[in-house]
C-alpha cells in the first residue's frame, strides 16, 4: 500500500510520500502503546456524537462492535500495524472502517488527530500516574518494615561524609520515607493538570458541530475540559511537569542508592544486599557488585535527560500544534517505564537488605560522634556555647593524640578542659545517651522514631 492509496489525506498531493520520509515521520512503532486509550476516547467521542444527533444509533452500535474486535485483536497480538498509516490513530481508524464501513469513517467527525493524540496521551499518563502512586506506597511500606526492626540500631550520621552525630538506622531510613511522601504528593498534584480533556478542540479552533465536550469529559473521568482550543492541542506542560516529578523522585532513589552502595562496601560493612540484586565479576571471583542501585544512579541521568528533551522540544514552538510534538512520546514513555521499573524493583530490594548493627556501632564510635553532646552538657551547666565548643574541640584533639574515644578519657583528664565536668558526664558520652537526648518531634530518640513510624503507617493506610 502507498500513501496515495491512503485516503486519509493523500488527495491533496500529486505524488506519494517517499519511503525514507515515511519511515522518518511514522510513530506507530512507539505510539501503539496508546491503543487502549485511543479506543477508550473514540468510544466516548462516538457516544457523544450519537447523543448530539451527529451520527446515528446504528453508527454507534457498529463503532462499538468494531472497536471491541480491534481491542481483542490487539490483546491477542493479531492486529497488523502498518507503517504506511503513520500512527496508532490511523491504524485503528483504518481497521475500523474495514470492519464496519461508513460508520468507521464518521467516527472522526468533530475531531482532529491533534486533539485526539493529546487526549490519548493524557489518558495514558493518568493511568501511569495511578500505578506509580501505588508503587511509591509499596516502597514506603518496605522502608517502614525495615525501619521498625532497627529503632535502636545505632549508626553514625554524616555531614560532608564525615562522622557527625549518632542516629538510629531507622531514623536514617525514615528520611527516605519523607522524601517519597513528598513525591507522592507531587504526583497527585500533577495528576490534576493531566486530567483535563483536550478533545473537542479539533485541529486548533474547535469545531462547527454541536458537540458536548463536558459529556466526553465525564465519560472519560476527566475533571474538566481544556478551556482554550489552541492551548488544548499544543500544550505539553503536563508531560513536562510529570517528567520533572519523575526526575526528582529518581534523584531521591539515586541518593539512597549511593548510600546503599557505600554501606555495602567492606570499608563500611553496614549492610548486605540480597544476592538476587547483585552480580559477580567475569574475572574476580570474590566480587559481589550492587548492580541494581548502580543502575538506578545511571537511569536517573536518563530521566533528567528526558526532562531536558521535553523542555527543549517546546521552547521554540509557535501556536498551535506542530509535528515537533510527535517527539514528546518517546521521552515520556521512557520516563514512565524507567520510574515504574525502578520503584517496583526498589521495594523488593529494600525488603532484602540485611543490616549489620555491630559494624554500624563500631563506626559511630570512631569519629567522636558524641562531641556535640559533651558541648551541650557544658552549656546546660552554664558555659556559653562558643566556650563549650572550644573546650570540647580541645578534648577531641587530646583524645585523638591518645587514640581513644571521649568516653575512654578519665574524669580528671576531661576536667582539665572544664571544671564544670562531673561524674554524670559519662551518661551523655554514650551512643545510647546521645540518641535518647534527641527526644522531640523529628529527633532520633528511639521513642520518637517509633512514633514517626506509627504515624507513617497511619498515613499510608489513609491513602489506600
Amino acid at each position: 500500500m502507498t500513501m496515495q492509496d491512503n485516503k486519509t489525506w493523500s488527495g491533496r498531493f500529486a505524488e506519494p510520500v517517499a519511503e525514507l520520509v515515511k519511515r522518518y515521520t511514522a510513530s506507530v512503532e512507539f505510539d501503539k502503546r496508546l491503543a487502549p486509550f485511543d479506543i477508550q476516547a473514540s468510544l466516548a467521542h462516538a457516544q457523544m456524537l450519537e447523543t448530539c444527533g451527529i451520527i446515528t444509533t446504528q453508527d454507534l452500535a457498529d463503532i462499538r462492535r468494531g472497536m471491541a474486535q480491534i481491542e481483542q485483536e490487539i490483546l491477542n497480538g493479531q492486529f497488523v500495524w502498518l507503517l504506511d498509516l503513520e500512527d496508532v490513530h490511523l491504524n485503528i481508524e483504518k481497521r475500523l472502517t474495514t470492519l464496519v464501513g461508513d460508520a468507521g469513517k464518521r467516527l472522526h467527525t468533530g475531531r482532529s488527530r491533534n486533539d485526539q493524540v493529546a487526549t490519548d496521551v493524557r489518558l495514558y499518563l493518568r493511568h501511569a500516574i495511578d500505578e506509580l502512586y501505588e508503587l511509591i506506597h509499596s516502597l514506603q511500606s518496605a522502608i517502614i518494615d525495615l525501619a521498625i526492626q532497627h529503632t535502636n540500631t545505632i549508626m553514625p550520621g554524616y555531614t560532608h561524609l564525615q562522622v557527625a552525630q549518632p542516629v538510629s538506622f531507622a531514623h536514617h531510613m525514615m528520611a527516605y520515607f519523607e522524601m517519597l511522601k513528598r513525591d507522592a504528593e507531587r504526583i497527585i498534584d500533577c495528576r490534576k493538570r493531566v486530567n483535563r480533556l483536550p478533545l473537542g478542540a479539533a485541529a486548533l479552533a474547535g469545531t462547527s458541530y454541536p458537540i458536548k465536550r463536558e459529556m466526553v469529559a465525564e465519560l472519560l473521568g476527566f475533571d474538566g475540559v481544556c478551556e482554550n482550543s489552541l492551548d488544548a492541542v499544543s500544550d505539553r506542560d503536563f508531560a513536562i511537569e510529570f517528567t520533572a516529578y519523575a526526575a526528582l523522585t529518581m534523584t531521591h532513589l539515586s541518593r539512597m542508592s549511593e548510600e546503599l552502595i557505600l554501606w555495602m562496601n567492606p570499608r563500611f560493612g553496614f549492610i548486605d544486599i540480597a544476592d538476587r540484586f547483585c552480580t559477580g565479576s567475569s574475572i574476580m571471583p570474590q566480587k559481589k557488585n550492587p548492580d541494581v542501585p548502580e543502575l538506578v544512579r545511571g537511569k536517573t541521568g536518563r530521566v533528567n535527560g528526558n526532562l531536558v528533551t521535553l523542555l527543549t522540544l517546546m521552547k521554540g514552538q509557535p501556536l498551535a500544534y506542530n509535528k515537533d510534538n510527535q517527539e514528546d512520546k518517546e521521552p515520556l514513555f521512557d520516563t514512565v517505564d524507567t520510574l515504574t521499573h525502578t520503584l517496583r524493583i526498589y521495594a523488593d530490594m529494600v525488603g532484602g537488605i540485611t543490616v549489620k548493627p555491630a559494624a554500624m556501632r563500631d563506626a559511630a564510635l570512631q569519629g567522636y560522634a558524641t562531641a556535640t553532646d559533651l558541648a551541650d552538657y557544658l552549656v546546660k551547666k552554664g558555659l556559653p556555647f562558643r566556650d563549650a565548643h572550644e573546650a570540647v574541640a580541645l578534648a577531641v584533639r587530646f583524645a585523638e593524640q591518645r587514640n581513644c574515644d571521649l568516653s575512654d578519657l578519665k574524669l580528671d583528664e576531661l576536667q582539665q578542659f572544664s571544671s564544670l565536668i562531673a561524674d554524670d558526664v559519662y551518661s551523655v558520652l554514650t551512643l545510647e545517651g546521645s540518641l535518647a537526648s534527641r527526644n522531640h518531634i523529628g529527633g532520633t530518640a528511639p521513642q520518637q522514631v517509633e512514633a514517626a513510624i506509627a504515624q507513617a503507617r497511619k498515613y499510608l493506610e489513609g491513602q489506600n
